[in-house]
């Protein structure tokens, strides 16, 4: 097979893996060549064992499908390098059985990874901690459907459970699946309320494509992310907490804790930071890590929670004083 042409088909077959569907006459423009060129590459990695589709209509097209196996990925050497990096810290995803998997996932990748690859993997592997984050899991596999809708701008069905128990159906649109710590969430704009809202991926049940294709929508805010922590933050919560930071808000805005509520200046020494939780003991012990001096406020069930740790955590450290 002449260079250009193994070339062509490389990219072509990128191409493929990249999207769900392609019309024939845009693939043909991205390659700079002719539909007739295309439907003999197609012919070429058919036979390679990659399962190209055609897909009926006016203008044609092709599409990628899972296959029974699967046949060679092509990767380049920084690709291999972050898929190997995001196996190894996959513990940390909050997706259920991801360790598992991820460990099988990455042993198949050293085996064919270039000798002058393996190395860059290897020394990351021994100098890297990191435990699995507490809190709820995550399907994998309904993180993918709802990748792929995302992808594909294609409604979405599923059951959802709310924070207090109450459970819906509903359809969406979905826009952008965004990981905060522990969390999963699904920026959607929810046909049943009119409006965006952010799902919690723990609490989705069975999701399903529609077969309906949408138009994307202008987002509510530049960053998915910050839309959707902020969104996160203003929501009301059974315990609401009210303190008062010895330090000014632009030396602190930038630290973790930042992200869990809502900062206000006061003056140039301090700020406001308000900041909730359904579950009383994981508000405290994240107050407890803000790590500078402040004052609590309220609510006086975390005040008294908080003594409770303090006294908990003196008791243990006397022990070691004497």
């Amino acid at each position: 097979m002449p260079a250009d042409t193994a070339s062509r088909l490389l990219e072509l077959l990128s191409l493929l893996q990249a999207r769900r569907d392609w019309p024939g006459g845009e693939l043909a423009d991205r390659l700079e060549v002719s539909g007739r060129t295309i439907r003999r590459d197609v012919g070429r990695l058919r036979r390679l064992g990659y399962p190209v589709d055609s897909l009926p209509g006016p203008a044609g097209g092709y599409s990628l499908r899972a296959g029974k196996a699967m046949p060679p990925l092509l990767l380049d050497d920084e690709e291999a390098i972050a898929i190997g990096v995001g196996l190894r810290t996959a513990a940390r995803a909050s997706v259920t059985g991801i360790e598992e998997s991820a460990l099988r996932a990455l042993v198949k990748l050293e085996q064919v990874l270039p000798s002058r690859l393996r190395p860059r993997l290897r020394a990351l592997a021994s100098v890297t901690a990191m435990p699995a984050p507490p809190g709820p899991t995550v399907d994998p596999q309904c993180l993918t459907v709802l990748a792929a809708a995302c992808r594909d701008r294609e409604r979405v069905r599923f059951a959802y459970r709310s924070r207090d128990g109450a459970e819906s159906r509903r359809e969406a649109e979905p826009h952008w699946l965004v990981n905060l710590g522990r969390r999963w969430y699904l920026l959607a704009w929810d046909g049943n309320r009119d409006d965006w809202r952010s799902f919690r991926a723990d609490r989705i049940v069975d999701p399903a494509p529609t077969a309906v294709r949408f138009e994307p929508r202008k987002l509510p805010a530049s960053d998915p992310a910050a839309y959707v922590s902020e969104s996160i933050a203003a929501a009301p919560t059974r315990y609401e907490a009210r303190l008062t930071i010895h330090a000014p808000a632009a030396e602190i805005r930038d630290r973790p804790f930042a992200s869990w509520g809502r900062l206000e200046p006061i003056d140039e020494r301090s700020c406001e930071f308000r900041t909730g939780d359904d579950d009383l003991g994981w508000l405290a012990v994240r107050v407890a890590m803000i790590g500078v001096d402040f004052d609590l406020h309220e609510p006086p069930e975390l005040a008294a929670r908080m003594r409770e740790v303090a006294e908990r955590l003196e008791r243990a450290t006397g022990a070691a004083r004497k």
